[in-house]
């Protein structure tokens, strides 16, 4: 008796092992679903029944096309043209990238694959279908949002705080966007706190980004500052506890997030020239190729390259105000005199083109014809504050992430 149960363990212990063949090295999530037809538990990946078929996922090798991948497998030549083919308006298969993982189902005792699923991103997946003519599917992962609260104390920066923290580093520059006229975040201060409540973005249990910021709160030049989104018909904007637009019509920077290495000023000591001449603008460093944006709406008014500020744009906001971006590396696509701008736009990435020791961008701020440092600037116009008809739901909003704010301790 003994013997026999041994033995119907052992036969246990090998059906086991002989359904699990071809899925033990799988790199996508299985998703179990209770079938009452069948009476039994089925088991899906990328909305496709597995029960009868074998997996297999591997990394793209460098150089590996689509067309090597499959040619590998015994896929018609007829059927991986179709498949490029019917791919362009969804992704171009050209662009599949190194290291990338690549996902391919077969059903039983075929050695062809039946599909071939690839991520080109955390937020979608592509599903083609190999068998006789070829059917291809897009599709949005499912995406939970979870509401969290981070706190910090700066003790150099707010990126190393965040870091030190292990919060998301996405934290950063969604602040800085938030707090961009309220602290200057080129010259924190130890010290300097911050609290703030967020939507973060999970994908099968794994954190993909932060959608927003709903409610936050920093501490800088012992001053309390706050703010809370909302949304007034116009867009998402950020409002202070009395219901004021912290936005001006303005960004504060344009780049995201960077380091300033010089200042307007009227005496700089100029590192090519080698003389003290002003220096009327002010420099943002950043590794080349980051995009630079236009820091409100406005039309180009210039685009060109010349010897000393090399490739820039400049653009006219309005009858009072123009801005200027020099030393860029290239525009952006379609970027051409006359050509409408909004704010936030990519118009260029940081270079060193012209008299310019390193990559970086100079920025210069234009009012009335005259250069003028931007940060002095107190009467640039903020945005609409919070409108009467929208004032109590503000109000109830504001109070509860408030309440949320305050009861967690920095």
């Amino acid at each position: 008796m003994h013997i026999m149960k041994i033995r119907f363990y052992f036969l246990v212990f090998l059906l086991g092992c002989t359904h699990n063949i071809g899925k033990e090295n799988v790199g996508v999530q299985l998703k179990e679903i209770y079938d009452k037809n069948a009476n039994k538990i089925s088991q899906y990946v990328y909305g496709i029944n597995i029960d009868s078929m074998s997996i297999k996922t591997e990394k793209i090798n460098w150089g590996q096309s689509f067309s090597n991948i499959l040619s590998r497998y015994g896929v018609s030549n007829n059927i991986i043209f179709e498949a490029t083919k019917k791919s362009k308006p969804l992704f171009n298969l050209k662009k599949l990238k190194k290291g990338k993982e690549y996902t391919l189902l077969f059903n039983h005792n075929s050695k062809k694959p039946s599909y071939f699923i690839y991520e080109p991103n955390d937020y979608t997946y592509l599903v083609y279908h190999l068998d006789d003519s070829v059917v291809i599917r897009k599709e949005d992962k499912s995406i939970s949002l979870i509401e969290k609260v981070a706190v910090g104390t700066i003790e150099s920066s707010l990126y190393e705080t965040i870091e030190k923290n292990s919060l998301p580093i996405d934290l950063v520059y969604l602040l800085i966007d938030v707090f961009a006229w309220q602290v200057d975040f080129y010259r924190i201060q130890k010290g300097d706190k911050f609290k703030v409540v967020y939507l973060e973005e999970k994908i099968n249990e794994k954190t993909i980004g932060i959608k927003e910021i709903k409610a936050a709160y920093f501490y800088h030049n012992d001053m309390d500052h706050y703010a809370f989104k909302y949304d007034q018909g116009q867009g998402i904007d950020y409002f202070d506890e009395n219901g004021n637009n912290l936005r001006k019509t303005f960004l504060r920077s344009p780049l995201n997030y960077s380091r300033i290495s010089s200042r307007y000023t009227r005496k700089r000591y100029h590192p090519i020239l080698k003389r003290y001449r002003s220096h009327l603008g002010t420099d943002y460093v950043a590794p080349k190729g980051t995009p630079i944006r236009s820091v409100a709406d406005g039309i180009v008014i210039e685009a060109k390259k010349n010897r000393a500020n090399g490739i820039y744009i400049k653009i006219k906001h309005n009858d009072k105000y123009s801005t200027q971006y020099l030393h860029m590396s290239k525009f952006a696509k379609n970027i051409k005199i006359g050509k409408k701008i909004v704010q936030g736009q990519t118009i260029g990435y940081v270079g060193s083109t012209g008299l310019a020791t390193g990559p970086h961008v100079c920025f210069r701020f234009w009012k009335n014809g005259t250069q003028v440092d931007p940060y002095k600037q107190n009467d640039l116009p903020p945005g609409e504050p919070i409108s009467k008809q929208h004032i109590n739901s503000f109000m109830y909003l504001k109070y509860k992430y408030l309440n949320q704010i305050e009861k967690v301790i920095i």
